[in-house]
């Protein structure tokens, strides 16, 4: 069974999805609808809600993203001598 979510738009009649569903014609689907805030991205994509927060911090996140997760101090490593 797959579930998916996606946003769409009600036009006073039926929903119309924003992406292809990847569904075959007249296949019955349960449907559970929750209202979007308009002020929330269309996504909700964690990336959309990352840019959002305008995170600072150092420069090195995206590659040592783990240290910072388990909480070990920023070091760099030691240059070796010439």
């Amino acid at each position: 069974m797959m579930t998916k979510t996606v946003h769409a738009i009600f036009d006073g009649e039926v929903l119309r999805p924003d992406e292809p569903m990847g569904l075959e014609p007249n296949t019955h689907v349960w449907i559970t609808i929750e209202a979007a805030d308009k002020n929330q991205s269309k996504s909700g994509s964690f990336l959309r809600t990352a840019r959002s927060l305008n995170l600072q911090g150092p420069s090195d996140w995206s590659t040592r993203f783990e240290d910072y997760l388990a909480g070990k101090r920023s070091r760099r490593p030691a240059e070796s001598p010439t």
